[in-house]
């Protein structure tokens, strides 16, 4: 578990300035299909830098950040530090350090394939009170929707250290297992961010899977990259899309 709560450590600048947040349609998705009241105590399991809290304080909830990672954890920290809805805790999905059936709702962004889910599915199941609900939510990257979007996956399938192992997509196989014995309900939402080069290299270095200075494939990738950036920008600017995919269900 530790390589995989180290990945981002020397990362937590580029994650977050230009890793994209998270639609505010989830909040009415939640109080429509799963009860979501601002009275809902959240705990959001490997936290991060605050970007899906952010959703859930702005809607007056009470959010436990867990989040395992010392520089990530110090991000959301310092960022959310002014709202006193938000509380940072040291822990894991399979170790929370949460109280027994303390927590209305759980929600994972984006660490969520990074989780052993044989260990923590009982931990969540510990934690959430009697009819709670699990919700799962990232930022699918559209692969080739776009003459740039499908350059860049090229890219990243190219230079990428670990990339084919760890994509997101490999993620979904797993989910029903996780919620069995039934199956998780499934809504997506467009989201979309907008970079100039400076924006779209920061973009890169925000992923673990990408090589870092000194890497030999380093500066190849920079140099692709802008030939990438350059044959498809638009008034100086490149559109990443993405399809923001909500999992939500009862353990």
């Amino acid at each position: 578990m530790s390589q995989y709560t180290e990945r981002f450590s020397s990362r937590v600048d580029n994650y977050v300035r230009y890793r994209p947040g998270y639609p505010s349609a989830i909040v009415d998705l939640l109080t429509a299909e799963c009860g979501l009241t601002p009275q809902s105590h959240i705990a959001d399991i490997g936290s991060g830098t605050g970007k899906l809290s952010e959703l859930f304080l702005a809607n007056g909830n009470v959010v436990l950040g867990i989040e395992p990672n010392d520089g990530m954890r110090t991000a959301g920290e310092t960022i959310l530090r002014n709202n006193p809805n938000f509380r940072s805790l040291i822990g894991t999905a399979e170790a929370t350090t949460l109280q027994n059936a303390s927590v209305d709702l759980i929600t994972a962004g984006q660490a969520f394939h990074w989780f052993d889910r044989e260990k923590t599915k009982p931990e969540w199941i510990r934690i959430l009170k009697p009819g709670g609900w699990v919700v799962v939510i990232w930022n699918e990257r559209r692969l080739d929707t776009t003459p740039f979007l499908r350059d860049y996956e090229a890219l990243l399938l190219k230079y990428g250290t670990d990339y084919q192992t760890i994509r997101h997509e490999n993620a979904v196989e797993g989910l029903n297992d996780f919620f069995a014995p039934q199956s998780p309900r499934i809504t997506s939402f467009d989201n979309v961010q907008l970079f100039d080069f400076e924006g779209l290299k920061g973009r890169v270095f925000s992923s673990s899977y990408t090589p870092e200075p000194g890497h030999p494939d380093f500066q190849p990738m920079l140099d692709e990259l802008k030939a990438v950036f350059d044959r498809h920008q638009h008034n100086g600017q490149v559109s990443f899309d993405y399809d923001t995919r909500v999992f939500y269900g009862q353990l």
